[in-house]
């Protein structure tokens, strides 16, 4: 089976000079928990072993440890026969998640080749039925500590999510659900205000004031709380694990479509990350904007428009 390449990020090594790590997530319905896990196990090597009722972990295989579990926050709960029977009655349309550890571009083509047998043995995506909001997480290891490695990706994913959305539809289900909203205009507006050079703080006050919620397409929360766990901790009523990732949650999973591939989820971060290594392009999609929009937003369609032309022309979206 022929594997697409994962496209390389325009920045790919750290500032200390490692490969920049990428940790995936994967919702999917049609298939039991210990059915998952042994399909990990035959394909990438390892072992399947029940951790808990609805928890099932790989250990071993060519590309670490690999948790499968229920995607639902009763499975941390006390191990009891009620909680067990809420979590069976939720299986219908409660995902079945597999979370992997941080992956180089390798590790990230051989969980890609998975899909096929995960497809071939009943795998659901989230074009399969109403309630299947399923999604495909990227956490997306940050460049470095300074300022810019955290405020450039994401005021360009802010100014390109129009375009992502309307360019790569997502399934109905995810749209009306709450998990992946999109930033309010006046966060975007105010991201534009403080520009590319803003500090880190400054931009952690703007998302904490504009969109203190885990629902976004960019979750940003997780790198927030990395580098100020306490400013975060404090403002934020829902958990938040720290990590030096974006949490890039926008891409649907479309496992049982064939020719559906992680490879092509991820270049949509990779088209945001080249829009920020660009600063003239920076500068010209921000401008458009506060062209585009005045003090009342009624609808991103035409911004999405406008903003997949200069794309188009910087010679972005045929990456």
């Amino acid at each position: 089976m022929s594997v697409p390449a994962f496209a390389p990020l325009p920045q790919p090594r750290t500032a200390e000079g490692a490969p920049r790590r990428v940790g995936v997530e994967i919702e999917l319905g049609g298939l039991a928990e210990a059915d998952v896990a042994c399909h990990c196990a035959e394909a990438l090597g390892g072992q399947a072993h029940q951790r808990d009722s609805h928890i099932w972990q790989v250990t071993g295989s060519e590309i670490g440890d690999i948790e499968v579990y229920l995607d639902i926050f009763l499975r941390n709960a006390a191990k009891s026969r009620l909680r067990d029977l809420a979590l069976d009655l939720g299986r219908e349309v409660v995902p079945v998640e597999i979370v992997t550890g941080p992956l180089d571009m390798e590790g990230l083509a051989r969980l890609d080749a998975l899909r096929e047998a995960l497809r071939a043995a009943g795998a659901l995506g989230s074009g399969a039925g109403w309630l299947f909001g399923f999604g495909v997480h990227f956490n997306i290891e940050v460049a470095g500590e300074a300022d810019a490695d955290t405020v450039r990706p994401l005021l360009a994913y802010a100014l390109v999510e129009d375009w992502l959305r309307a360019a790569y539809p997502i399934d109905e289900a995810r749209r009306l659900l709450p998990f992946t909203d999109p930033y309010p205009t006046d966060f975007v507006r105010a991201l534009i205000t403080a520009g590319p050079g803003a500090t880190r703080d400054a931009v952690t006050g703007l998302y904490l004031e504009h969109t203190p919620s885990r629902n976004r397409g960019l979750d940003m929360l997780p790198l927030l709380a990395h580098f100020a766990p306490e400013r975060i901790a404090a403002a934020i009523e829902d958990k938040t694990s720290a990590r030096p990732t974006f949490h890039f949650r926008l891409p649907d999973c479309r496992i049982d479509e064939a020719g559906w591939s992680l490879a092509a989820e991820w270049q949509r971060w990779v088209m945001v990350e080249r829009v920020a290594a660009d600063s003239a392009l920076l500068r010209r999609l921000s401008d458009a904007w506060e062209d585009d929009h005045g003090l009342i937003t009624l609808s991103r369609q035409g911004w999405a428009t406008r903003a997949g032309r200069i794309l188009q022309s910087a010679g972005i979206t045929s990456a």
